[in-house]
């Protein structure tokens, strides 16, 4: 895998290849930051961490840090082994836990971004949904679902945009 573009564009780093991730494609991962626009110095979640790819992302287009959390042991090894490749570790803060025990554990921390792209075979709706409330007043919340699949409405937000590539969909909420 690779960081696609920003100050740590073309770096390579590895994919936990465990069957509990999906790697966000270079292609989807791409148009969702195009999207997102300027990133400048905003905090970012990325809930469902696997390799990093896109708290790397966020960080390499400017973001001044990124959380990202996964509980799965392969992908946190691969993790802490791809920041310390990438010398981020003093930009993304790696969480060893499941979102949810997060969550209940931080109940005040809130995010400019808050990138959620779970497990196609386990979605965790209502995980999800507690998720997308981790975002501050003029945040944006961006889903990664799987292609067909109908998208989860979120109390107090507006879907702002919608695009659809093939198995994967991306969503942004605010």
């Amino acid at each position: 895998m690779r960081i696609i573009a920003g100050r740590l564009g073309g770096l390579q780093f590895d994919s936990p290849g465990s069957f509990k991730t999906h790697p966000i494609s270079d292609k989807v991962r791409g148009a969702l930051f195009n999207m997102l626009g300027d990133i400048e110095g905003l905090r970012v979640l990325d809930a469902f961490a696997g390799s990093g790819a896109l708290a790397f992302e966020a960080v390499s287009r400017g973001s001044a840090e990124a959380v990202a959390i996964d509980n799965d042991r392969i992908a946190q090894k691969t993790l802490i082994a791809n920041v310390k490749t990438l010398q981020l570790g003093r930009q993304v803060k790696i969480i060893k836990a499941s979102a949810s025990a997060w969550l209940e554990t931080n109940p005040k921390a809130l995010f400019d971004i808050v990138l959620c792209d779970p497990p196609y075979n386990d979605l965790q709706r209502s995980l999800v949904v507690r998720l997308s409330q981790r975002v501050q007043k003029h945040g944006i919340f961006v889903l990664s679902w799987p292609g067909g699949q109908d998208l989860p409405d979120f109390e107090g937000k507006e879907k702002v945009a919608h695009r659809s590539y093939g198995d994967a969909q991306l969503a942004f909420y605010r």
